[in-house]
This record gives C-alpha cells, structure tokens and sequence, in this order.
C-alpha cells in the first residue's frame, strides 16, 4: 500500500515538474518569436538543446571555491560517511558523494554536480548543531536531490528564467527605442505582446518558484523513504529554521556567509515541510 502510494505520489510530482518546465519553455519560444520573429525561437531552442546536452557535466568546484569550502577525509568524520554510504546504496547512486566542509555558522547543506560525480557541502553549524539522526535527515534530502537529478531540473529552470529575462529586455529596449513609430502607427505591435514582453520573466520566476517547491517536497519524502524516519528530518528543519545567527559574525567573520547556491535558492515554507513530515509520522505511529 505504502509503495503504491510513493509510486502515485512520484508520477505525480514528475508530471508536474514536466508541466512546468514545459510552460516555461513556451513563454521563453514565444517572447524569442516577438523579439526576433523565426530567428528568436531557433535561438531558443538551440540555447536549450546545448544546455541539456552540456548541463550534467558542469563542474561544482565553481560553487565549492565560492563557499571557500575544503574536502572532508572520511577520517575527520567517520560517522558521516558511515550514514553517506548507506544513504548512497539505498538510493542506488553509482557513486557515494563527495562530502564538503564549509566554515560557516549557518546551519545548512546543499548538493552540487551529478549523480555519478556528486558533492554534498556541509556547514559547522550544520555539523554541530544536529544529532546524528538529523544529520541523517538532512543528508538523505540532499542524496534525494542526486538521485532523482533535481539539479539538473532546476539548473535548466534556472537558465530558460534568465534567458527569458534577457529576452525581455531586449524587447523593451526596442519599444523604447521604436514608441514614436509605434505611436504614429507606422509600426504594428499589439498590446497582448507589449504585455508578454514584460511579464514574461515574472511568470517564468514564479514557474520557477512552484517547480522548485514540488522538488523540494519530492525531496522530503524521498528522504523518508530512504531512513524510515520522518521525524529525524522534522527535527533538523526545525532547528535550521530557528538557529540564532549572530550578526557580528556575519559581519567580522569572512567564512561566515550562508550558502545559498542560486539553483536551490527557493524552498517553501519550513513550518509546512515539516507539517508535511509529522503527517507522515503521524500515519506511521
């Protein structure tokens, strides 16, 4: 019963996910078609053929350097690793992931690279703020995000929403620059596609938003799947949620910035992730 349910509840979310990638890359086709007529859509989908080719095989040491962030030997932390290798083979990774150390006092992580090539990146809040269960937690969210290629999603996501964002500049730029003739009527351009022109990156930030809160969810519970325990990751999201920060080290302490990797930058709501989990817990009980 309880496969059947994360077998409806995956189809689900993944259909979804297409649905809202497929939205985008309407709206990035249609306002490349009013900029550039034919030209601009080819343009699109040429952009969008190299990034899906090229995208997976990205490196993160990009993302590591800017988190001044050092590789964590298994012998630092056996523990980790111990709970990495499990979570690597439940989750049927080619590879166990990379762990990384980032000296900051945020509590948080996040993953980067591909599954066969991945890092998770750990912070010393994280690390010391969290038991070994909502290490476990946070760590199975993270091998989620690799096992089921969230960050390829949401870096493809990620570039039709600045593309289309570029797109429409240029298309404002030029009713800027032809408005007399528009005006005059000596050049024809509708008001259904003066309006396209400039909400499109809105509506396309906001697509981006609503697939990365479907992906974030999928994540959670994934994570369940994969330790049997909801409330471990409930726990650790609540403690990241409410961990005091002090300014002054934020301020005097260089290493001490929270990583927020601009691929992974929205997530929904704690308190309802983690109403989400203690459901689950709830049934479980």
């Amino acid at each position: 019963m309880e496969r059947g349910r994360y077998l409806r509840r995956k189809i689900a979310n993944a259909l979804q996910s297409v649905l809202l990638l497929g939205i985008m890359a309407v709206i990035f086709g249609l306002i490349g078609k009013l900029i550039a007529g034919l030209e601009g859509v080819a343009v699109a989908v040429i952009a969008g053929v190299v990034v899906f080719l090229l995208s997976p095989r990205l490196s993160p040491a990009m993302v590591l350097r800017m988190y001044q962030a050092r590789r964590l030997m298994p012998e630092e932390f056996p523990v980790l690793y111990h709970i990495m290798e499990s979570l690597a083979d439940k989750a049927s990774l080619p590879e166990v992931p990379k762990i990384y150390y980032i000296p900051s006092a945020i509590m948080n992580a996040f993953s980067v690279g591909r599954r066969d090539q991945a890092v998770i990146a750990v912070t010393d809040g994280l690390i010391r703020g969290l038991d070994s269960q909502e290490l476990t937690g946070i760590l199975a969210h993270e091998v989620s995000h690799i096992e089921h290629n969230d960050l390829w999603i949401m870096g493809l996501a990620d570039f039709i929403s600045r593309f289309t964002n570029v797109f429409s500049i240029m298309g404002v730029l030029f009713l800027i620059l032809y408005f007399p003739a528009i005006l005059l009527g000596w050049i024809n351009f509708s008001l259904w596609a003066v309006l396209i022109i400039i909400f499109a990156p809105y509506a396309s930030v906001l697509l981006q938003l609503a697939l990365s809160r479907i992906r974030e969810y999928e994540a959670d519970m994934n994570a369940v799947r994969l330790t049997g325990d909801p409330q471990g990751l409930a726990s650790a999201l609540g403690k990241i949620e409410h961990y005091p920060i002090r300014l002054w080290n934020l301020i005097l302490i260089p290493g001490r910035k929270a990583p927020t990797p601009s691929l992974l930058r929205t997530h929904p709501h704690t308190e309802k992730r983690i109403a989400r989990l203690m459901n689950i817990a709830g049934k479980r009980a």
